[in-house]
């Protein structure tokens, strides 16, 4: 099954795309871009991808989105730049601090534990 980050990369991928298609479409009916997502959408639940209350929640997203950029778009003639889209990974120095610090604590731990084995044995 598909990790959560997927499913967002899908989301968002969707709404771009059905956003360019709702401004290109302004003239066409929004009622069968709904079926489009509204048919996305419960292949997404069926294979477990998403709740139905997040499949409804996305449904009415992508509409609210799609609407708004058909609404922009239609007083326009000029065909506008596509917004550039740029997908960042874990910052690798946040990644080695963070478990810099993990083993850190480890460390304080097991001599905190080492500690205490001898205070333990002392008093036998």
């Amino acid at each position: 099954m598909p990790g959560f980050g997927d499913i967002v990369k899908k989301a968002f991928y969707l709404g771009v795309g059905l956003a360019s298609y709702a401004s290109e479409k302004a003239g066409g009916t929004l009622s069968e871009l709904r079926s489009q997502v509204q048919k996305l959408a419960d292949e997404m639940v069926a294979k477990g991808e998403m709740t139905t209350d997040e499949a409804r929640r996305f449904v009415e997203d992508m509409m609210n989105q799609a609407q708004s950029q058909a609404e922009d778009g239609s007083g326009e003639n000029t065909r506008a730049e596509p917004r550039r889209i740029e997908i960042l990974g874990d910052d690798e120095e946040t990644v080695k601090s963070s478990q810099s610090e993990d083993v850190e604590k480890l460390r304080d731990q097991v001599r905190r534990m080492q500690e205490e084995l001898r205070r333990l044995q002392g008093d036998k």
